[in-house]
């Protein structure tokens, strides 16, 4: 991470086409806007399908989840592109729907949909939580010197590649046809299979392609070709479309609020990892940009993004969707183009908006049946998990960073994999390790202060 805290030299910057602040041509813009859209609509509205598949969600509110997902997401990316006064990294920056949470909320959320929870009662609760940690995340970003001290690369490197390999089970799930499937003994059945493993290998010889394009949209050309097939196969189901209306009203608080304490310890262990992926995804931006990468400058901006990442999980959580985060796909696009005007972003973010209103396009996505979704989230879910290992590449391996490691993960996967271990313990501390995320990932932090490092 070294080459990221230093200012690029004339030989180290991008030969960019249109710079931070240039204006291109409205054609031009549009057409380096779509090409963000291509690699980032999938992600933004997965999460948000994964989870109310998983929860049991009606079709008519999973129809306006998705919608307000891609709406907010849009709002953030013009915050974040625009920047008002203290908000936003004023850099072309895409902001969308983070993976992170998708653990906690489906672990404790089924398990309170088992106890007899009413569906909307627990989306109450996810929302409200969503709502109380997107304080701490706004929180963070002033103070984020003293924070990094506290949670450096190690634990973050642990607590995002645990919640990659947390997910793992969730993609395997939805590759075998989803909770649905499980319940009518349709579970991996032979049509599952085609359809989940002819995405995932889709993804897999679409980035052997030496077109860059095709490589960055490897997915949503995948779930194309998925979609299609599944059609053919008679698997299209586009009754989430009967009662849609032509346009989605955004409604604040639809299932109304509430608070779960069981979900709030690991997802505000999440928010703050979340904060400094921020960091480095920001800082990454700012390097293809052409600018400094390190000084007040940059400090600025880095601020002004985490508080939108915050502010923007708060807005989510009022109208009815998921904490978001900041893209890293849209680094690549940077690369691919040559464009890292910020003003690209304000095209990107209306078509974000524009699309969100419109509920067909919510209700065609809802279509795809899991099983074409879960080859390319097992994809997504393990890029996840790479990049935490990416992350505890890049310092120093030594016996005290592998025996943090070792514990945290162990801890971590065996409680996702034995949660009955929890069962005798008290209420207070069987919500605090309930999520393997939340238990490795505040075993990583005690360790990473207990411990002495040795001095180099």
């Amino acid at each position: 991470m070294s080459d990221l805290n230093q200012s690029p030299s004339p030989k180290d910057q991008l030969d960019l086409v249109y710079g931070l602040n240039d204006r291109p041509k409205p054609l031009v813009a549009f057409l380096a806007a779509f090409q963000h859209l291509l690699a980032i609509i999938v992600p933004i509205v997965t999460p948000g399908l994964l989870i109310c598949l998983a929860l049991g969600v009606s079709k008519e509110d999973t129809n306006m989840i998705l919608s307000m997902s891609l709406v907010i997401s849009g709002i953030a990316t013009f915050l974040q592109c625009k920047k008002v006064g203290p908000f936003g990294a004023g850099l072309l920056i895409v902001q969308g729907t983070s993976f992170n949470f998708i653990g906690p909320i489906i672990g404790i959320g089924s398990a309170m949909v088992a106890a007899g929870t009413p569906v909307e009662a627990v989306m109450a609760s996810i929302f409200g939580v969503v709502i109380a940690g997107s304080f701490i995340e706004m929180g963070v970003s002033r103070i984020l010197p003293w924070v990094k001290q506290l949670i450096t690369p190690l634990v973050t490197g642990i607590v995002v590649l645990l919640i990659g390999l947390t997910l793992i089970k969730e993609g395997l799930i939805s590759m075998g046809g989803g909770y649905q499937a499980m319940s009518d003994k349709t579970f991996a059945n032979t049509d599952n299979l085609i359809m989940s493993c002819t995405v995932l290998a889709l993804i897999i010889i679409l980035n052997r392609v030496r077109i860059t394009w095709v490589k960055s949209s490897a997915i949503l050309i995948a779930l194309i070709v998925g979609y299609v097939l599944a059609g053919f196969m008679g698997y299209l189901n586009f009754s989430g479309l009967e009662d849609a209306p032509l346009v989605q009203i955004p409604t604040p608080m639809h299932f109304g609020l509430s608070f779960s304490w069981s979900l709030f310890i690991p997802m505000a262990f999440i928010y703050l990892v979340t904060s400094l992926e921020a960091i480095g995804d920001i800082t990454a931006t700012s390097k293809l940009s052409n600018q400094p990468v390190d000084g007040p400058e940059w400090m600025q901006r880095i601020k002004g993004g985490v508080l939108v990442n915050g502010a923007n999980s708060l807005l989510a959580g009022l109208f009815n969707t998921f904490p978001s985060s900041v893209f890293a796909q849209n680094n690549g696009v940077i690369q691919l183009t040559g464009v890292a005007s910020r003003y690209v972003g304000i095209w990107i973010a209306a078509l974000l908006v524009i699309l969100g209103l419109l509920p067909a396009v919510a209700g065609v996505i809802q279509a795809v049946p899991q099983a074409v979704l879960g080859g390319a989230v097992m994809v997504m879910f393990g890029a996840v998990a790479a990049s935490g290992i990416n992350i505890l590449s890049g310092i120093h391996l030594d016996r005290r960073a592998l025996l943090i490691i070792a514990i945290s993960l162990a801890l971590g996967l065996g409680v996702a994999q034995v949660p009955q271990i929890l069962e005798h313990l008290p209420e207070l501390f069987r919500n605090i390790f309930s999520s393997g995320v939340a238990t490795g990932g505040i075993a990583a932090l005690l360790l990473n202060i207990i411990l002495p490092e040795t001095k180099k």
